[in-house]
């Protein structure tokens, strides 16, 4: 297993180089100059340049990349160029924000999406079936930004049952949760509904009924664990996805996590801020599948021994 995880870990950086790679490509061929995005747009043009040779900025792309690699491999990502702040203590400081919006909306997905995959199986082409496919279905198509801004209007501006943003308590992350939570619940219902009836066809179940057992100890204690491998693989990128920084419902709901940063230095421009986030958002989803091959190994033994 040690070994397993060190090839993995291994396989991984040649990853994580040549997204930087790709990502400093394209940020340095964006329109815009940083110097002017420090010093604001009225700096006289004389002291561009004087700027620009004092940050480095003038020496070869290739020698500026492998200066940059050299220092997120000691956690150095950079300063901001609009901030003025180490890159590395913004992510440090959003980053809890991002991990409380994912596990709530996490559990949301997993507490729904998982008895509504296992209720559509035993009811499958049922009533119960389709109102629960129908919804999970709504969940995927639905775009989250249209999600966040009709539960905002409904629960927060007529209802005023919850608040409209922040990220001050509990009930802060309530509708965040949700919104972020009821894509992936639709993806893991569905994904469980499937398997579950794929599993049921099987010999070992017809075993389980013919020795007398309940049809829900069947159902639980031994189609749903072989049925859960596939769904484990999706809930652990799931999560490594949702740490990578929920964009779009940290932007509605104001909850100042890895995704507002990122927006917030695209707007800005701030080049060393936006690739700080979006390689360290990589490095998660990339821990996120190597977790998910561990979780494979516990839930299936033959897998263990290969």
């Amino acid at each position: 297993m040690g070994r397993f995880i060190v090839n993995r870990i291994l396989i991984s950086v040649p990853v994580l180089i040549g997204v930087a790679l790709i990502l400093f490509l394209l940020l340095n061929v964006v329109p815009g100059d940083p110097v002017t995005v420090m010093m604001g747009e009225h700096i006289k043009p004389n002291l561009i340049e004087v700027f620009r040779e004092r940050m480095r900025l003038d020496d070869p792309v290739l020698v500026r990349f492998a200066r940059y690699i050299a220092g997120a491999l000691r956690g150095d990502f950079g300063i901001s160029y609009k901030l003025n702040r180490e890159v590395g203590g913004l992510i440090a400081q959003s980053f809890p924000h991002t991990i409380k919006l994912s596990v709530y909306a996490a559990l949301v997905a997993w507490l729904i999406g998982i008895p509504a995959g296992l209720f559509s199986a035993v009811k499958s082409n049922t009533l119960i079936d389709r109102a629960f496919m129908g919804f999970s279905l709504l969940g995927v198509s639905l775009p989250v930004f249209w999600a966040g801004l009709l539960m905002q209007y409904l629960f927060a501006y007529k209802l005023r049952w919850l608040p409209v943003n922040g990220y001050y308590s509990l009930k802060y992350f309530i509708m965040p949760a949700i919104v972020l939570g009821w894509g992936s619940a639709g993806t893991v219902a569905r994904l469980t509904r499937s398997n579950l009836l794929e599993i049921m066809k099987n010999d070992f179940i017809r075993t389980a009924r013919a020795k007398g057992l309940k049809e829900s100890a069947v159902v639980t204690g031994h189609a749903l664990k072989n049925a859960m491998l596939p769904v484990v693989t999706i809930m652990a990128m799931q999560v490594a996805s949702l740490l990578g920084g929920a964009v779009m419902t940290e932007s509605i709901f104001g909850i100042p996590g890895l995704g507002l940063i990122a927006v917030r230095a695209i707007s800005m421009r701030d080049m060393p801020l936006l690739q700080g986030t979006i390689l360290f958002s990589t490095a998660l989803v990339i821990a996120g599948n190597l977790i998910a091959d561990l979780l494979y190994g516990f839930l299936d033994p033959r897998i263990r021994v290969e």
